[in-house]
């Protein structure tokens, strides 16, 4: 029954599928390996490695070197600038993802082609197959907090937009996700609206209008979702006003999306007074998603890496309702699906699909130090429990032995495919003598130092941190928003927490003696990571691909002036 509701996409058979390629992955990656080179084989890239039509995994490690984005960087920008020759693939590249520049600092281009978009799907069907396995759901609409921006093009006249925007924007996209994923609530319009926080405010609306309907509340990133609901804290009641009167509020100016909302609206005061009554009842917003969509039965999103702490945040609004971490990708392409959708975000785990790419994993003796002189990557198969890999990817794009810089660790096998666990950036790194703290070290921190704020019922809004070497020694500087006024004593005790909580010995060793000096802890005034957003969507970012950068480098300087210029108050530690 439920297989027929999904139009046509047999679930089981999605599994089995997976199941199949799982249990020969070494075989399949050998196939896809041979794919990819036969269809890419006239590729100057290629002919010019000497590769000469080789398509075994020998020939083409012998052959093609490890490269990192800066290496392939001006065979892209002829792309780019409209060379439709055979430069990295054998078809012409058509359209171009923007990464969100969230890392780096720097957006870079990634090329993207039909293949890349059918592999989304088979990574979407997969996860979507395990999920509704577990957590079925029935007959109605998805919450979905999902942005666009407007496309661009390259100098060259090809298509550019964000990673998410391609595939939002793609029409197999649409006929794709039709099949594995309800219908979200909110028109086209709304999710390419010209200005995101009017978008925002229409996507809560439609979802409080369909809120007997919706069966799950998703974003890409859960920041997203995070960001949603402090937002539905400030304009609730203007939301039941709209609801009550039928009239859209004067802060959506934008006439396609006023017209498209329009259509949703008539008066109805009965709804109107029952989100009234549900948000005043509500004891400090705890449990405010099933309360608004008592028929939703999870909310889906990436909730790993980066994401880890909206999670409990995220966990206050959606009380007992599951929370479910979504598949594992970048701007350049996807890699392996949640197919163990039980698990706690903190806990999930991403099985390696092997036929959408060809992957090598670089052992990693010091998951802290994430610096290699000659990096031997062994094989999907060969890979071992418990230990760390840098990913190396080689996809239909055009990217052959590429260092991704994701560092994961492998927790177990689905059959013969590695499931992995996201460990790190590689060169996401606090270091400043022998210290090597990475955005998890942080992390954890950060969170330490959120405790002595719960007991005050404050909380972390959201952080982040610097190497400043102006100074001798050099130090770290963490930046936090909270959400309360603190008293100094305990953003004192905070400033001592961070730096007790950094306990990579090269750190610890380093204060001690004073190769590294007092961490520094710097209290932002609110609003300002909410500026940093506002910079990226500037930049041409959809908050559906939106990080807060974590460790900001000497080249984000426009990240660090907001940071810098926005300081409300500033202690030293004197835990040392």
């Amino acid at each position: 029954m439920l297989e027929k509701k999904m139009e046509g996409i047999n679930t089981n058979k999605v599994i089995e599928e997976f199941e199949a390629s799982t249990k020969d992955a070494g075989g399949v990656q050998r196939e896809t390996l041979k794919k990819i080179l036969e269809e890419n084989a006239s590729a100057e890239y290629l002919q010019n490695l000497g590769l000469n039509g080789k398509t075994d995994p020998e020939s083409f490690k012998s052959c093609v070197p490890l490269v990192t984005h800066e290496d392939l960087e001006a065979y892209i920008h002829r792309i780019a600038e409209g060379d439709s020759s055979s430069i990295l693939t054998g078809k012409p590249i058509l359209d171009m993802s923007l990464s969100s520049g969230t890392t780096q600092g720097k957006r870079k281009f990634v090329p993207f082609n039909d293949e890349l978009m059918e592999n989304t799907l088979q990574i979407f069907r997969t996860s979507f197959a395990f999920r509704n396995r577990e957590f079925p759901l029935e007959e109605g609409k998805s919450l979905q907090f999902v942005y666009s921006s407007k496309p661009g093009k390259t100098k060259g006249g090809l298509g550019a937009g964000t990673a998410t925007t391609n595939l939002f924007r793609n029409s197999k996209y649409k006929s794709g996700m039709k099949a594995i994923q309800f219908q979200g609530c909110s028109p086209d319009e709304v999710i390419f609206g010209p200005d995101f926080h009017q978008s925002l405010y229409c996507h809560l609306l439609c979802g409080l209008l369909f809120r007997e309907e919706i069966q799950s509340v998703f974003s890409t990133f859960a920041h997203s979702i995070v960001l949603a609901f402090r937002r539905f804290e400030q304009v609730w009641e203007e939301l039941c006003n709209d609801i009550r009167d039928g009239e859209l509020s004067s802060r959506v100016t934008a006439l396609s999306v006023r017209m498209a909302m329009q259509k949703l609206l008539r008066p109805n005061p009965e709804l109107a007074d029952l989100i009234y009554k549900k948000c005043s009842g509500l004891s400090n917003w705890y449990g405010l998603i099933p309360e608004l969509f008592p028929n939703a039965k999870y909310i889906y999103g990436i909730m790993t890496g980066s994401m880890e702490p909206y999670l409990k945040k995220l966990r206050h609004y959606a009380g007992e309702l599951p929370l479910m971490s979504a598949d594992y990708g970048s701007s350049e392409g996807w890699i392996a699906a949640n197919v163990n959708p039980k698990l706690p975000p903190e806990m999930a785990t991403f099985a390696v699909l092997p036929n959408i790419g060809y992957f090598e994993f670089i052992p990693l003796q010091d998951n802290a130090e994430c610096m290699y002189k000659e990096p031997k990557p062994v094989d999907l198969t060969e890979v071992k429990i418990d230990e760390d890999y840098e990913i190396v990817v080689t996809n239909f794009a055009g990217l052959y032995r590429y260092r991704l810089g994701d560092v994961v660790r492998v927790m177990g096998f689905h059959n013969s495919t590695p499931e992995l666990k996201f460990v790190c950036r590689r060169n996401l790194i606090l270091s400043i003598n022998i210290d090597k703290n990475t955005e998890k070290d942080l992390q954890l921190s950060v969170e330490e130092a959120g405790k002595l704020l719960a007991e005050e019922k404050l909380e972390v809004v959201d952080f982040s941190s610097l190497v400043d070497v102006s100074t001798d020694p050099g130090h770290y500087v963490i930046f936090l928003e909270i959400s309360g006024e603190a008293s100094e004593e305990v953003l004192q005790e905070c400033c001592n927490c961070l730096d007790r909580s950094f306990v990579d010995a090269g750190y610890v060793s380093s204060r001690k003696v004073k190769a590294i000096g007092p961490l520094e802890l710097r209290v932002v005034w609110r609003g300002t990571f909410l500026k940093i957003l506002e910079h990226y969507l500037g930049l041409g970012t959809v908050v559906s691909q939106f990080k807060t950068p974590r460790c900001v480098g000497p080249m984000n300087i426009k990240v660090q002036q907001i940071l810098c210029n926005n300081v409300a108050k500033t202690y030293f530690s004197t835990a040392f």
